[in-house]
C-alpha cells in the first residue's frame, strides 16, 4: 500500500495540485519551514494500541482469492495467514503457517510442515487439506481470481492463460483498469465442517497428513517459498462458500492474526484473534480501517491526528516535493516495471545487438529526472526487488553505436524507421519523445511515435503491430520466475549453457562483444531443438533483452512517529502481526 499506486484497479485516487493545495492551506508554514517541527503532523499518541489506518476506498471483497491490491489485500493478510509470509524488511520468506519446508535437489517438489498449534478462529485446526481445498478454488473461479496464474506451475493446476500475466498500468498518470466486480460484505454467518475429512490428493498437492502439504512442480522453483506468501495462496474455510452470500458476514471464520470486529460506512475494524497461534507476540488490539475516497480527505485526517498511517492514495509530483522534507513521510522503490517490448519477430529487431544497442542508449536517470519528475527510479534490470544483478543496464553510447555497426548498421545507415506504440498519455508522451530523441542523437535512428487509444492500442499489440511497444506491469510476487513470466510471458525460453558460452566468445569490431553475435533468428533455431533449458533467470532476461526496461514507480507514504515497525516496502505489504503503537512516544 502506498500513497502513490499504481493505475492498478486498487482505489488508489489522483488529485490535482489545486485540491492539493486546498488541504495544505492551513498547514503551508510547515511545509515551506518544516524546522519547527521534522514531522508534516504532530499527534498524541492513543492510549490504546489501534491502528487507525487509510489505505483507499471501502474494501470490495474479504476474499483473499479475489483480492489483487490495496486494500483488499492488506485487510486479506490481516485475516488470513498461508504457508508463508514475507519479511517486510529484508524480503525474505519467513514461517508462517508453516513452520518448515524442504524441496528435492531439482526443486521441483515442495514439501511443507504445518504448526500443531494453527487455529482457525473457532478453534479448529488448519490442515493441509485447508490449504489443497483453497488452491482448488481459486483456480475454479476463473477470472473472478486476478493473481490465479500464480498457481499454474502447480501439477494439475492449470489456468487458462492471457497475454499477459501481470496488471498492465500506466503509474504515472493513474489512469483506472477496471477492478473486478465483487460484493461490498458485512454481515454474517457461521460454518461447520467435518473435523477430519479425508486426507486429499489432488495432482501435484498430495495431504500426507493433517499437517504435511507436499507440492509438486512442473517447472523448478527455487522462490517457491516466497510465491506462496501471495495471498491467493491463503487458505480459507469451509470451501469458501461464505463469500457466495451477498453481504458477507463479519463472523467470518479466519486464520490470520486478526478478526472482523465490526463493519460500517465509515470505518471497517479488526480485533486481535484470540485463536492465533502466534497471538501473545501481537501487540495491536485493533486495526481501524478508514476510507476514504480522496486523498485530499485521507491527508486532512492525518494531519487533523484522526488517523495514523495514510496508503494507496496518488499525489501529483509537486504534492511529493512539498512533503519530502518531513520525517513521517516515506518513498520507496515500488514492485513494478514500465518497459518498451521488442517484437522480435520483426527484422533487424530479431538481432540481440540491435535490441541492446537500443537499451545501452538510453540515459534513464535523465528520463527520471526530467520527464518523471524524479517520481520513479531508472530501471537498470527487470525486477525492482530482491538480488542484486551482476550485469545491470550501463548507459554506453559508444558500445551501442559498436553494437548497431556489427549488426550492419553503422552509424544508423539503412535502419528502419522504429514503429514505437504507445497509450494515450501525456506523460508516455514526453518519455517517447525523450527517448527517440535519444536514439536519434546516439544512434542516428529515427523514429515514428503512434499514439494509441486503447482500444487501438490493444489490437494493435495483439496483431504485432509494432516494434516497439509501451508496457507496464505490477508484479504480484518476489517470485523471480513469476515476475518474469509477468513481463515476458509463460514461453520464455534461454539458450543452453552450451550455446550460451559459445555465443559469448569474443568478435571483433565491438567493444567487450559478449554474445552480441548471436542474433533473435539464431534463438528461434535453437528454441526448435533440444539445447535449451527451461530455467529463465533475470539475467538470461538482461541478455536476450527481448524488452527494455526503462523505470521503477515509487511507492510514498505517511506513517506517525508513534507507530513501529509499520514498514513500507517495495511489495506495500507492512506485516500488520508486527506493528505496534508506542504509547509513550514523544516528539523530540
Amino acid at each position: 500500500m502506498s500513497i502513490s499506486r499504481a493505475n492498478r484497479t486498487f482505489g488508489a485516487v489522483s488529485f490535482s495540485i489545486a485540491a492539493f493545495a486546498s488541504a495544505f492551506l492551513f498547514g503551508c508554514s510547515q511545509i515551506k519551514s518544516p524546522e519547527p517541527s521534522p514531522f508534516y503532523a504532530k499527534s498524541k499518541p492513543p492510549t490504546v494500541q489501534e491502528l487507525r489506518w487509510s489505505n483507499g476506498p471501502r474494501p470490495k471483497t474479504l476474499d483473499p482469492a479475489r483480492a489483487s491490491a490495496a486494500p483488499e489485500t492488506d485487510i486479506a493478510r490481516a485475516l488470513y495467514e498461508g504457508l508463508t509470509e514475507i519479511d517486510p524488511r529484508s524480503l525474505a520468506e519467513i514461517p508462517a503457517v508453516a513452520e518448515s519446508w524442504s524441496h528435492d535437489d531439482a526443486f521441483r517438489v515442495w514439501t511443507f510442515r504445518l504448526r500443531e498449534n494453527a487455529r482457525w478462529s473457532n478453534g479448529q485446526a488448519v490442515t493441509a487439506n485447508d490449504f489443497i481445498t483453497s488452491w482448488r478454488r481459486a483456480v475454479d473461479l476463473g477470472a473472478k481470481a486476478p493473481n490465479r496464474h500464480l498457481l499454474r506451475n502447480i501439477v494439475g493446476l492449470s489456468v487458462t492463460e492471457t497475454k499477459d500475466s501481470g496488471v498492465d498500468y500506466d503509474r504515472t498518470e493513474a489512469a483506472a483498469l477496471g477492478e473486478p466486480s465483487a460484493p461490498d460484505e458485512e454481515e454474517v454467518i457461521s460454518e461447520e465442517r467435518e473435523i477430519s475429512p479425508p486426507l486429499q490428493k489432488v495432482s501435484g498437492l498430495d495431504a500426507i497428513d493433517e499437517r504435511t502439504l507436499r507440492v509438486r512442480l512442473e517447472s523448478a522453483d527455487k522462490d517457491f517459498p516466497k510465491l506462496v506468501a501471495n495471498v491467493i495462496f491463503r487458505p480459507v474455510f469451509g470451501e469458501g462458500k461464505i463469500f457466495a452470500t451477498n453481504p458477507v458476514p463479519t463472523n467470518l471464520v479466519t486464520n490470520g492474526a486478526f478478526v472482523v470486529g465490526s463493519s460500517g460506512a465509515t470505518t471497517f475494524l479488526l480485533k486481535r484473534s484470540e485463536r492465533y497461534w502466534n497471538m501473545d507476540n501481537v501487540s495491536l488490539e485493533r486495526v481501524r480501517f478508514v476510507p476514504f475516497d480522496s486523498a485530499e480527505s485521507a491527508l486532512s485526517a492525518y494531519k487533523n491526528g484522526d488517523i495514523d498511517a495514510v496508503t494507496n492514495a496518488e499525489f501529483e509530483p509537486l504534492a511529493l516535493k512539498l512533503l519530502e522534507p518531513f520525517q513521517d513521510f516515506r518513498q520507496t522503490r515500488y514492485g513494478a516495471l514500465n518497459f518498451y517490448e521488442i517484437n522480435t519477430e520483426n527484422a533487424p529487431f530479431n538481432d540481440r545487438r540491435v535490441r541492446e544497442a537500443l537499451s545501452v542508449s538510453i540515459d534513464r536517470e535523465r528520463v527520471a529526472q526530467n520527464e518523471l519528475e524524479g517520481a520513479a527510479r531508472p530501471a537498470v534490470s527487470f525486477l525492482p526487488l530482491g538480488r542484486k544483478i551482476k550485469t545491470p543496464i550501463a548507459f554506453d553510447v559508444k558500445r551501442a553505436r559498436s553494437l548497431l555497426a556489427a549488426a550492419g548498421f553503422p552509424n544508423g545507415e539503412n535502419f528502419p524507421r522504429v514503429r514505437l506504440v504507445i497509450n494515450r498519455n501525456d506523460t508516455q508522451q514526453r518519455v517517447a519523445r525523450s527517448i527517440a530523441r535519444m536514439w536519434k542523437q546516439n544512434l542516428n535512428i529515427d523514429t515514428d511515435t503512434l499514439v494509441k487509444d486503447p482500444a487501438e492500442f490493444n489490437a494493435a499489440r495483439t496483431a504485432l503491430d509494432y516494434d516497439i511497444v509501451r508496457r507496464g506491469v505490477v508484479l504480484p510476487t518476489l517470485n523471480e520466475a513469476a515476475s518474469l513470466e509477468a513481463i515476458f510471458g509463460r514461453t520464455a525460453r534461454v539458450p543452453s549453457e552450451a550455446t550460451t558460452v559459445l555465443a559469448r566468445t569474443a568478435q571483433p569490431g565491438v567493444e567487450n562483444y559478449g554474445a552480441d553475435n548471436l542474433t533473435g533468428e539464431d534463438v528461434d533455431h535453437a528454441e526448435s531443438g533440444d539445447t535449451l533449458t527451461e530455467v529463465f533467470t533475470e539475467e538470461d532476461a538482461l541478455y536476450q533483452m527481448n524488452a527494455i526496461p526503462l523505470y521503477f514507480p515509487t511507492s510514498y507514504s505517511l506513517v506517525k512517529p508513534y507507530v513501529e515497525d509499520f514498514e513500507i516496502n517495495g511489495t506495500d505489504a507492512p506485516l500488520l502481526s508486527t506493528v505496534k503503537i508506542n504509547n509513550k512516544w514523544l516528539a523530540e
